[in-house]
This record gives C-alpha cells, sequence and structure tokens, in this order.
C-alpha cells in the first residue's frame, strides 16, 4: 500500500493534474515531475503485505496516509482526502468522495503515489520475474493470476488476498493429493 501526501502554495498553478486512473503511465510520469518541482512538500507513506494481512486493506490505508503526512515536514492547515477518515490529526479534514476527481490536490497526491507504487512494481519484476509485475503492476490480471497458479505467491503478495487464497488452497489440494 502506498499513499502520498502533497502541498501546494497558496495560487499554484496544477494544470493537467487528474484523476491517475485517467491517464497514461507516461503522462503520470510526466505529471509527478511537474507536481514534484510545484509542491511546497510531498510525503510518501508505504505498508507493507504482512502488515496488510495482519490490520486489514482499510486500515493499511490508513497507516500508509499517516506516514505520508508524517513526513511531510510541513503541518498542514487542512487535510483532504479521497474518501478515508484520518484519526489523530492536528489539523481539520474534509473527506471527499471521489476526492481525486474533486481536487487537484488530492489528484496529485494520488498520482504520486502511483508512481511511487509503478516504480516499486518494476522492482519487484527484476526481483521476482515470474510474475510480470512489471507489466500487471500487481493488479489481479489474468496473467498475474496465471502466475500465481504456476508459481504459488512470493513474499511480496498478501496472504489475505483472496486470489492468494484460492491459490494457496489449490496448492494445498495438489499437495495432498501427491
Amino acid at each position: 500500500m502506498v499513499a502520498a501526501a502533497v502541498i501546494f502554495g497558496p495560487g499554484t498553478r496544477r494544470a493537467g493534474v487528474n484523476e491517475w486512473k485517467l491517464l497514461t503511465p507516461e503522462e503520470r510520469e510526466e505529471l509527478d515531475g511537474v507536481i514534484r518541482a510545484r509542491a511546497v512538500a510531498i510525503g510518501i507513506g508505504m505498508v507493507d503485505a504482512p502488515t496488510i494481512d495482519r490490520v486489514n486493506i482499510l486500515e493499511a490505508t490508513r497507516q500508509a496516509m499517516g506516514l505520508a503526512l508524517a513526513v511531510l515536514g510541513l503541518e498542514p492547515e487542512l487535510v483532504l482526502t479521497d474518501f478515508v477518515e484520518l484519526g489523530g490529526l492536528g489539523c481539520p479534514q474534509r473527506n471527499l468522495v471521489r476526492g481525486d476527481q474533486r481536487s487537484a490536490t488530492v489528484a496529485a497526491a494520488s498520482i504520486i503515489a502511483k508512481v511511487a507504487r509503478d516504480r516499486i512494481m518494476a522492482e519487484a519484476d527484476r526481483e521476482y520475474p515470474q510474475y510480470g509485475f512489471g507489466r500487471h503492476k500487481g493488479y489481479a490480471t489474468l496473467e498475474h493470476m496465471a502466475a500465481l497458479v504456476m508459481h504459488g505467491p512470493c513474499p511480496l503478495h498478501r496472504r489475505t488476498f483472496n486470489g492468494v487464497v484460492l491459490q494457496q488452497d489449490l496448492f494445498s489440494i495438489i499437495a495432498s493429493e501427491e
């Protein structure tokens, strides 16, 4: 789980910033550089697969967002989220439905997080090339699910994700029949 926090100064132009899903990987990479050049502060928080398995995806999202805020280096005046409520903030927050469509700052944070995650997946692809992380970025595509069937999960896979659970059950059945 990767989350980002971005602070822009007053009046900062944020042209081209949009929901990351509406952008090509090349557009996201370009905007990542633009956002980094224009932002006053950027923080990135990451939570690993064992933690997600232990606490659940929503709590891991909150943890990653809290880490991103903690490393900003500045105290925000207001925290805008893409509809995830965070506790224990020293400032007000607004949790926006479809926040990355309604706020350029939320969209910028989502782009920073997505680019960071894609880079992590590219590194994972070098370490575990049999899974194709560089192509599907860890999403449950047919290719990814087929790799799980063929190779079983690697240390990066969440053991509580349904696709991994099904593959572990399949391996247990095969192993008990051998």
